[in-house]
């Protein structure tokens, strides 16, 4: 499985190709989509583009690329959308319209209250495990570790010449990982060597526009489509 992440933290800053609005983010998942992704994860954004939970923002993105494709669609939980753990649950609680998953990061107050709040509502929940955090260990304690859709595990090491070894190293850290199933993915510098270690162990991955700006040959990404393709010629 290859997921798209669409946009992730990026801003205007980065280019006018990372999408923002629903009609953006609907377009560029219909295309990555029709390159060979298999999921699309995305962070809604508000009008002046920042990261949001809320309905008001959640809701249309997740219309407009439901819309357009009939592949699985999840958002982000980070913390940085919503820095209170208890209004981070809220506005899960809140929700009209549900995505089908959602990330977790495991290394976040609240993050197992926040999940279980998912679960219960009948979303999946990825577990996001950074490298270099606590959230392993977290995650191994956890009681909803067996109830998880899947690990994600995020390698932050951005730096190409020790990306996998730092991401085989991340694999050992979360051992049997609750005999859930790993997605495995990089950033940056160390989006491609990761990538490529994920399809060895033939786990899935992820690529997009949030992770890296670039092809493999340092050329910059055109869409996040064409990342997708890039990533699938592995």
């Amino acid at each position: 499985m290859i997921q798209v992440c669409l946009n992730g933290r990026r801003s205007a800053v980065d280019g006018a190709r990372v999408p923002m609005s629903p009609e953006e983010l609907a377009r560029a998942a219909a295309e990555a989509v029709a390159a060979g992704a298999s999921s699309v994860h995305v962070h809604p954004r508000t009008p002046c583009g920042q990261d949001s939970l809320s309905p008001r923002v959640l809701t249309p993105a997740l219309e407009a690329i439901r819309a357009r494709v009939r592949v699985p669609v999840g958002v982000t939980t980070g913390a940085w959308a919503e820095p209170d753990p208890a209004a981070r649950r809220a506005r899960v609680r809140a929700w009209p319209v549900l995505p089908d998953f959602a990330s977790v990061n495991w290394h976040e107050d609240g993050a197992e209250e926040v999940a279980g709040e998912l679960v219960d509502r009948g979303v999946g929940v990825e577990a996001g495990i950074w490298s270099g955090t606590g959230g392993a260990r977290r995650f191994a304690l956890s009681r909803l570790g067996p109830r998880v859709l899947r690990v994600l595990a995020e390698v932050t090491d951005a730096d190409p010449a020790t990306a996998e070894a730092s991401a085989r190293a991340l694999l050992a850290e979360l051992d049997t990982a609750h005999g859930r199933p790993v997605l495995l993915h990089g950033e940056e510098g160390g989006t491609w060597p990761v990538l490529r270690l994920a399809r060895r162990l033939n786990l899935a991955t992820r690529v997009g526009l949030e992770d890296t700006l670039f092809l493999p040959d340092g050329r910059p990404a055109e869409s996040n489509a064409q990342l997708v393709t890039a990533a699938l010629s592995r």
